[in-house]
Parts: C-alpha cells; sequence; structure tokens
C-alpha cells in the first residue's frame, strides 16, 4: 500500500472536479492525489476495479463515481444498479482486502421524505426509485464488505460551478426567460461541493471513521427558495443583467419519471462533532460558487 496516495473516483463529476481544483490549498501535503475519469476507471467494471487499485495500492479511495441520472434510472434500473451497486461493491471488497480505507458518497434519495425534521444517520431508508434502491444497495455493499475501513457520506441537492447542477440550470433560464416557475413542495439541503470537499479533507488523515455521515450546508429550504436566493445573488455579482418573474408551483404540476422525495433535509450533526472542518451557512456557500461562474465565460454556464 502507498500510505500517501489518495484516489478519488469520477474524475469529470462535479465534486471529483472541486476534489482536483482544491487540493493545493488542502490542509493535506503529506498526501498525493490521484483522480481517476471513467476511462481510467470504469467502476462498473469489478476486474478494471481490481487492477487498476491493485497497481496503485491507495491507502484511501473516495467514491465519487456514480450513476446519478435520477430519471433515467427509472428505465435503466440494470445500469444504475451496475455501478451504484455493484460497482461500490468491487471498491468495498478490494479496500477490505488491502488495509485500505474508503469515504463512500450517497445521497438523500435513500429516504422517502415523509420526515418532519432533518434526517439523522440511522433513521430507517425507504428509496422512492431505482436511483434511491441502487444507492441503497451500494451503501449496503459498503457495511457488508467494509464496515469496519468505511464511512458512508449522504450528501443533497449538490452544486457547484463544475458540470450540471440547479444552480447552473436556473442562471441559464434566468437569462433566457422572463419568468420560470420553480417547485415549492420539495424541501432540502442545498450542498456545495466545496463544503462536502472540506470534510472530506477533514476525513482523510482519521483513522476511526466508521458508518454512515451526513453532510449538507445546513438549510431547509424549497427549490422555490433556492431559486429565488441564486437570482438574489446573481444580480449582485453581475451575473444577470435583470430580475425576472419566479413563481412557485407544486410537484404535481412539474411531472417527472421518477418520484422525489418531498423533505430529504438531512442531519449532519454527527459529522459535526466528529471533524473539525470550515462550516459556512448555505447563502455564503452558495456565493462561492455564483461569484466563481461570474469569473467564467456565460458560454460556459
Amino acid at each position: 500500500m502507498n500510505p500517501s496516495l489518495i484516489v478519488v473516483t469520477g474524475a469529470t463529476g462535479q465534486l471529483g472536479q472541486t476534489l482536483s481544483q482544491l487540493w493545493a490549498e488542502s490542509p493535506l501535503p503529506q498526501y498525493q492525489l490521484k483522480v481517476l475519469s471513467r476511462s481510467a476507471l470504469d467502476i462498473g467494471k469489478a476486474e478494471m476495479t481490481d487492477t487498476v487499485l491493485s497497481e496503485l495500492k491507495p491507502s484511501v479511495v473516495v467514491n465519487a463515481a456514480a450513476y446519478t441520472q435520477v430519471d433515467k434510472a427509472e428505465s435503466d434500473a440494470a445500469g444504475a444498479a451496475l455501478v451504484n451497486a455493484q460497482g461500490v461493491g468491487a471498491i468495498a471488497s478490494w479496500v477490505a482486502a488491502n488495509q485500505a480505507r474508503l469515504i463512500h458518497i450517497s445521497t438523500d434519495f435513500v429516504f422517502d421524505g415523509t420526515s418532519k425534521t432533518p434526517y439523522t444517520v440511522d433513521q430507517q431508508t425507504n428509496p422512492l426509485g431505482a436511483y434511491g434502491v441502487s444507492k441503497l444497495a451500494g451503501e449496503q455493499q459498503v457495511q457488508a464488505l467494509a464496515s469496519e475501513c468505511s464511512a458512508i457520506v449522504r450528501t443533497s441537492w449538490l452544486y457547484s460551478e463544475h458540470g450540471n447542477n440547479f444552480v447552473k440550470t436556473m442562471l441559464r433560464l434566468m437569462r433566457e426567460r422572463d419568468q420560470l416557475s420553480v417547485v415549492n413542495d420539495q424541501i432540502g439541503s442545498p450542498s456545495s461541493t466545496h463544503g462536502l470537499a472540506d470534510l472530506i479533507f477533514a476525513m482523510i488523515p482519521c483513522q476511526n471513521y466508521q458508518g454512515i455521515y451526513h453532510w449538507t450546508d445546513g438549510a431547509s429550504i424549497s427549490w422555490f427558495e433556492f431559486a429565488q436566493e441564486i437570482q438574489d445573488q446573481a444580480l449582485q455579482e453581475g451575473l444577470l443583467s435583470k430580475a425576472i418573474s419566479i413563481s412557485p408551483i407544486a410537484t404535481s404540476a412539474y411531472p417527472t419519471p421518477a418520484r422525489r422525495p418531498a423533505y430529504s433535509a438531512l442531519d449532519r450533526s454527527r459529522a459535526l462533532a466528529e471533524f473539525e472542518c470550515p462550516v459556512e451557512d448555505w447563502k455564503t456557500q452558495l456565493r462561492l460558487v455564483i461569484r466563481q461562474l461570474a469569473g467564467k465565460s456565460a458560454a460556459t454556464l
């Protein structure tokens, strides 16, 4: 094993790109980072996983690779399971057999949304759709195969200046349209990849993390409220030239193939208690991303 090597899967995803971007400024000078794209490590291929990890021999694997197309998963459950369940199992098996450690990223979609208060790490799971089922199966693989040397970090409403996400979609639509309707009866917690990266940086040197953690930026808001704040901050930073009308609508007015949990705020108290990392409120985290986007060409949004 190479004790100084950290491997991150999912190089082109939001979290993978953010970890690469922030690594040089992380409090981990004693470690080396290797972020692997799907072409370098397709976790849906168990033999490839074993071969690549055996060659690199990392001390920690951060699994940020996932099948994340929630609606497509409804018609491609096998594809979602291949990556999110079997693929995770292959990583967990290698980690357990090679005295390494695993930080696996999961989702709020393992819950059914019937809670009225933020979900704690030990609350009953009950996914509503194929994506959530596949992610829960991945968690179960980790717990069955590598429980003593792994952590599962559930996060929600993930966004960044990279890739495709709600923030960037809203900014594009706010430029293109004079009015917008956004769902107001789904409540959750936005999570910037910057905050999640800070947690992961805090976890990596630890050898005692185990079980399930939740991480978000601490809010319990609707998509409508999130969209309002995105517009307000984008106007302040000059990312938008004019305000448009944003109207609240019910989920029933915006049907999708996959059902979403009506409430999926996550309680992050365990992570806050066990790890020392920078903590910013959700509006501050959003402002960081908005400012990053303001420094880019509008064509990249």
